[in-house]
């Protein structure tokens, strides 16, 4: 036996063994991707992660566009115990920043090049008091709606781009037999497809004053009132088993032929992905009636919180590099059915709704129709967004008028920023 060959091979894997465990660690992951086409998503970038010897401690908490996971979130770090990494976004990114347990990730975020691969109505996001404290993952649209066209055909129908021919066609496929609307009666998604009719009657502008600014005039005005009374109109085409829906059995209706539309972000096309469903043949997406031209947007981000663990820190900064990488953007957004939040993603892998969404975010960015999403935490902090959501899940589901409704918007909100 060669002894100086075999303590050499020792010496070696010793090493190896060393260096791997020096900087091998794991992130607790907090997110609420539960769906088939989310958790399908979600997948490779523990793998990725994996792969380079770091270990994935999945969180994933269901329900409630992660109103759920906030709630487990807000107890963990109150005891003290916050994971790694948390799905959080919007301006509750700057909240969390100034109770000082987000870790800067300036390092990864310069090597990176975030600055000149992400746009920075993005980035801007990312960042409190100048230092990246999270890191972007995707970009959502959320005014679609999403068609079964064999439904519009046998009720001899037209997939309509106004409110008016929405309930013409809506009338024609209830005759046929068919439900009109697949709806999820969750505040979220309540909240989601009124500002989807906001932004589509009354405009950019009027959607900033009201839904980002929270400006009284706007939020109690004929425009609000008339968004207001479209909105209620929808619930006369859905059934009556919509309270409490998830959004993604919403979606399964309409892949299983037994509603119309849904109205609802883009996320949804991972459920028809998954389904091994195609766009055009299968299913079409258009913008929400009257929305065209605009484009409501939700970025899926992660904090991270201190660590002081180095290898931990390792792998939360591996995370974070590997979220912006090329490989992942590509996977993660084709599973997921957003577009990629950075430049330089080849676009052969993307299909043509992909393609569109892209174009078009690009268009509104230069345009000035590029809007954050008020109902997905992009546009207001949680407390104004909670006190929106209770007056629009309210009103939808009792006998409250249109002007009552304005009207305690004003209320609501005005409390919020108290």
């Amino acid at each position: 036996m060669n002894f100086k060959l075999l303590a050499q091979i020792t010496t070696l894997t010793l090493t190896c063994m060393l260096t791997t465990s020096a900087f091998a660690g794991e992130v607790e992951v907090l997110h609420w991707w539960t769906s088939g086409g989310e958790a399908k998503s979600v997948a490779v970038l523990k793998d990725l992660l994996e792969k380079e010897g770091h270990s994935w401690k999945d969180m994933a908490v269901a329900g409630g566009a992660g109103e759920n996971a906030m709630t487990v979130l807000k107890t963990r770090a109150m005891a003290g115990n916050p994971p790694t990494a948390a799905q959080v976004k919007g301006p509750a990114i700057q909240e969390w920043a100034e109770e000082g347990l987000l870790t800067n990730l300036d390092a990864v975020a310069v090597k990176e090049n975030w600055d000149k691969l992400v746009p920075s109505v993005v980035t801007d996001v990312m960042k409190y008091e100048g230092n990246y404290v999270a890191v972007p993952v995707n970009v959502h649209k959320i005014n679609w709606m999403w068609c079964n066209p064999s439904i519009f055909v046998k009720a001899g129908a037209k997939i309509p781009t106004t409110w008016a021919e929405f309930e013409t066609s809506a009338e024609k496929i209830k005759a046929a037999g068919f439900l009109p609307v697949a709806f999820g009666g969750q505040s979220w998604q309540e909240a989601t497809v009124f500002e989807s009719i906001v932004v589509g009657q009354a405009g950019t502008e009027f959607y900033k004053k009201a839904l980002v600014d929270t400006d009284p005039k706007a939020l109690n005005s004929p425009e609000m009132i008339k968004a207001l009374e479209t909105f209620k109109m929808i619930k006369k085409y859905t059934d009556k088993n919509a309270p409490g829906r998830d959004w993604n059995m919403a979606t399964s209706m309409i892949i299983n032929g037994e509603a119309a539309m849904q109205f609802m972000g883009d996320w949804a096309k991972g459920e028809f992905t998954a389904a091994g469903k195609n766009p055009g043949s299968d299913y079409v997406v258009m913008p929400v009636p009257e929305s065209a031209g605009t484009y409501l947007f939700n970025v899926d981000s992660f904090i991270m919180f201190k660590q002081n663990d180095e290898n931990a820190q390792a792998a939360q900064n591996a995370m974070a590099r590997l979220i912006l990488g090329t490989t992942f953007q590509e996977v993660f957004n084709v599973n997921k059915g957003s577009i990629p939040v950075r430049t330089g993603i080849a676009k052969a892998s993307f299909d043509d709704t992909a393609l569109r969404s892209m174009d078009e975010f690009a268009a509104a960015a230069a345009n000035g129709t590029l809007l954050p999403s008020m109902a997905h935490g992009m546009a207001v902090s949680p407390a104004i967004q909670g006190a929106i959501y209770d007056v629009v899940t309210k009103f939808y589901n009792s006998d409250m008028t249109a002007g009552k409704a304005a009207a305690e918007l004003v209320a609501a909100t005005a409390s919020a920023k108290e």
